[in-house]
């Protein structure tokens, strides 16, 4: 299940002439479509063949290596733990990235890398000619450097590094299956990791923090701010060349389609929206109440692989409740949230567990 971080439909629908830079960019999602697509039974169970890269060591270690343009992982040993910053820039934001994501894990949640037993955190760099994606291959994050016309480096955005490791520790915690909503939710789970990463290295709570995946990433050329917008979804871009943003912001917009695996990609801005406004309510920094809530319901394991909206909203409610006490001013912002993006969690008045 790699990831597919543009909106690809988009581009191979687009209406009127179509520009030697519109053909040539849609060529290259396309192939990066075929590639993702044919590797996701890989990425599904590539922690229970490779078991051997699992090397816990009870501190932070990172190891990053250069693909140097062709489709390979890992590729050649630029960097690991403790060497002194390369002369490339893409190593470095990768290596940083992968501490910060590390950090955050120890600090906020007491966890001991992705897998909680030390897993050494690896990345790829220079991954393909002109690769617009991003990805956690099941072993390691995989980082491609753009076309440089549409996309700078993957590796420019601390919430795309941040959320290729959160499926990394989906992985670990709770796999949700990636099609329809359990995809979506796989997909938000990660961007709300990403998100809370971001802020929680920049200093910035919920009221200030943007909110974007992606910012940055984007080049000059394009009309847009980020890949997608966990507090506004479907106003992250209108382009000529990419279109409009398509997220969904409510179920009433929800999206149904054959495509990306269900719309994955698409219909996590309803989840991310219902977090974003929930921490916003909140109020302080949205990785203490707020985040620590979301990651006790996947580290817990008890959310069925295949559950929908519903059900996760349920299992986020309970887990309030178990938290912070039923009827709590937690509960109630959660349900607000929820109910403002349309979901109806199956949940009981006299549940409590």
């Amino acid at each position: 299940m790699r990831e597919i971080i543009s909106s690809q439909p988009t581009l191979d629908k687009a209406d009127g002439p179509v520009s030697v830079t519109r053909t040539r960019i849609a060529t290259r999602a396309r192939q990066t479509m075929l590639l993702d697509q044919a590797l996701l039974h890989e990425r599904s169970t590539a922690h229970q063949k490779l078991t051997w890269l699992i090397e816990p060591t009870g501190r932070l270690n990172r190891i990053i290596s250069d693909a140097q343009g062709v489709e390979i992982t890992p590729g050649t040993l630029i960097r690991s733990e403790g060497q002194k910053p390369s002369a490339d820039i893409d190593v470095n934001r990768a290596y940083d990235g992968l501490g910060h994501v590390y950090g955050f894990l120890a600090d906020l949640f007491k966890r001991n890398s992705l897998d909680g037993s030390g897993l050494v955190l690896r990345g790829t760099v220079h991954y393909g000619e002109h690769y617009d994606n991003a990805f956690w291959d099941g072993t390691q994050m995989v980082m491609g450097d753009g076309d440089g016309e549409i996309f700078n480096s993957f590796t420019s955005s601390l919430s795309v590094i941040a959320h290729e490791l959160g499926h990394g520790l989906l992985q670990y915690t709770t796999n949700l299956q990636y099609q329809g909503q359990s995809g979506a939710l796989n997909e938000s789970i990660a961007d709300v990791f990403g998100a809370l990463v971001e802020q929680f290295v920049a200093g910035d709570d919920a009221a200030h923090a943007s909110w974007l995946i992606g910012k940055g990433l984007f080049t000059k050329a394009v009309t847009g701010v980020a890949l997608r917008s966990m507090i506004e979804p479907g106003t992250a871009y209108n382009d000529s060349i990419l279109g409009k943003d398509p997220q969904p912001a409510t179920m009433a917009e929800y999206v149904k389609t054959t495509e990306d695996n269900g719309g994955v990609h698409l219909n996590s801005g309803i989840p991310n929206r219902a977090f974003a406004l929930f921490a916003k309510a909140l109020g302080g920094n949205a990785w203490e109440t707020a985040g620590s809530l979301w990651f006790n319901v996947i580290a817990t394991r008890t959310l069925p692989e295949n559950a929908d909206f519903a059900t996760f909203a349920e299992q986020t409610l309970l887990q309030a409740r178990r938290d912070h006490g039923a009827g709590s001013a937690v509960e109630s912002a959660l349900k607000q949230a929820w109910d403002t993006v349309g979901v109806v969690p199956r949940l009981k008045e006299n549940d409590d567990e």
